[in-house]
């Protein structure tokens, strides 16, 4: 008769895994083959049950205590610091030792690139790591602007330049300054439409453009890229390992330089984001992930919604995420369009700038033809 004990260690260790994470405690405690098998580093049966208590945003007294216990590798703290929200790390989880660049990784991978702005030489990634989490919860929950008094974007132009800015974080409205761009392009007259690009833990990055059927010299071949990265499968429920699109016609965005600029048509590999790593509702970006959150593509053959393209300038703008910001308003449809913007939890914003953008949609940095800070055309 086989028994558990006399199955492979990596057999175990899948079973285990299986588990809820209370339960798995109190099984490594069973016997001392069990407790071998989950204080293993390799075999590491304690992730799965890490991840599905984190994607449940449902916080148990054994994820709590989890950092006490000698049989839990600690690079699960990474995923976990990474994951969980900022009032969990903060306030009710007991934090664990870990090293110096491990919470430099969890740094990386919670936080946007032009966020370590608030970091200091002298300060352990530790310390800076606590310190822009409580900036995030504190303004998640309050209008305080202090710590950071002008909110930078970005807009992406249709000629290809694309013009890092900046508003009064205080009174920063997106739809209004989009508006202005609107009516400098001549299209106030035409709907604004709201995208979710990608959602991470303590932000989400939204895009407001406008889509028409006006003629091939308006279209704004960066803002279509930006949301549909070439090599992207939409339709799968599974991201495509490592694709090669060698990019000649881009359904109705031909890639010719009849707009005025040069666009690259090269092989484009992609690869998961993980630096900051998305929320789980965007785990597989920038490919698509299904369960009805990853709304980029409205298109069909590369047309947008009956048959209009995206034209004008595009701003991109990052949202940052509070303990509200999925509450149901009573716009529909649900999370797309105004309803990303309006309601509970959905007014206060973080500077987004270049190494956030080029961290989100590396396939466009080479697309953009000039980076200007600032308003203008560039010298």
């Amino acid at each position: 008769m086989t028994t558990l004990d006399s199955l492979p260690v990596e057999l175990i260790a899948d079973i285990l895994s299986e588990l809820d994470l209370e339960t798995l405690v109190h099984v490594s405690q069973l016997s001392r083959r069990f407790n071998v098998v989950v204080s293993d580093p390799a075999l590491n049966p304690w992730r799965r049950p890490i991840l599905r208590e984190l994607d449940s945003g449902k916080y148990h007294k054994a994820l709590r205590n989890l950092s006490v216990r000698q049989t839990v590798p600690r690079h699960n703290w990474i995923e976990i610091l990474s994951l969980a929200s900022p009032s969990f790390i903060l306030f009710d989880t007991t934090l664990p030792n870990l090293k110096a660049e491990e919470w430099r990784e969890c740094f990386s991978r919670r936080f946007l690139p032009s966020w370590r702005r608030w970091t200091r030489q002298d300060t352990s990634w530790k310390a800076a790591f606590l310190k822009v989490l409580h900036r995030v919860w504190h303004r998640t929950r309050t209008s305080c602007t202090v710590d950071e008094a002008w909110t930078k974007y970005i807009v992406l132009h249709r000629k290809g330049h694309a013009n890092l800015l900046e508003a009064s974080t205080r009174n920063f409205n997106p739809i209004t300054i989009f508006n202005q761009l609107k009516l400098q392009s001549n299209l106030i007259h035409v709907e604004t439409r709201i995208r979710l690009v990608v959602e991470l833990m303590d932000v989400r990055v939204i895009a407001f453009g406008t889509l028409n059927t006006r003629s091939p010299l308006t279209m704004n071949l960066n803002a279509h890229t930006f949301l549909h990265p070439p090599g992207a499968d939409n339709l799968g429920d599974q991201p495509v390992a490592e694709s090669n699109y060698s990019i000649a016609d881009y359904g109705a965005y031909p890639l010719a330089q009849s707009s005025g600029y040069h666009h690259s048509s090269g092989a484009l590999n992609l690869t998961q984001m993980t630096h900051p790593h998305p929320a789980s509702s965007h785990k597989h970006y920038p490919w698509y992930t299904p369960g009805g959150f990853d709304k980029r593509w409205l298109e069909s053959d590369g047309v947008e919604e009956e048959g209009r393209k995206w034209v004008g300038s595009m701003m991109i703008v990052a949202q940052l995420r509070g303990p509200r910001t999925h509450e149901p308003s009573q716009i529909e449809p649900p999370l797309q369009d105004l309803d990303l913007i309006t309601g509970p939890g959905r007014h206060q914003y973080a500077s987004f700038v270049w190494n956030d953008l080029w961290a989100i949609a590396p396939w466009l940095e080479e697309r953009v033809t000039r980076k200007i800070d600032g308003q203008g055309l560039g010298n």
